[in-house]
C-alpha cells in the first residue's frame, strides 16, 4: 500500500540548488467522514548525509498520496534519506545520492 518514490538528480554542481520530488501511495483515512478507521501519515523527513533538510508534520485536512516538492543546495556530493512516519510508528523509506563536482 505505501510505497514511496523520490526523484532527485544523479549529479549536480557545486552550489548547484537541486529539485527533489517525492511521492507516497498511501490513503490518508482520517475517519472524521467515513466508517473507515483512521489511517493517515504523521511525519515526512527528508536527510542529507544524517542532517534534516525538510520535515512536514501532517495533519487531518492531508490529500491521499502525499507529494512533496523541495529544493536542497548542492555544497558536496550526499545521501539523502527519505522517512514517513505512520501514526502507528511504521516507517516507510527510500533513499538516494547526488554526487557533486
Amino acid at each position: 500500500m505505501s510505497t514511496p518514490r523520490v526523484r532527485l538528480p544523479r549529479s549536480a554542481s557545486a552550489g548547484e540548488e537541486i529539485e527533489i520530488r517525492t511521492l507516497i501511495d498511501h490513503p490518508m483515512i482520517t475517519g472524521v467522514s467515513s466508517s473507515d478507521s483512521r489511517n493517515i501519515l504523521e511525519r515526512f523527513e527528508a536527510r542529507l548525509n544524517g542532517d534534516p533538510v525538510f520535515r512536514y508534520d501532517f495533519g487531518n485536512g492531508s490529500a491521499a498520496n502525499p507529494t512533496f516538492t523541495f529544493y536542497v543546495r548542492a555544497a558536496a556530493p550526499g545521501d539523502f534519506e527519505f522517512i514517513w512516519t505512520h501514526e502507528d510508528g511504521t516507517e516507510f523509506r527510500a533513499d538516494g545520492s547526488v554526487s557533486v563536482s
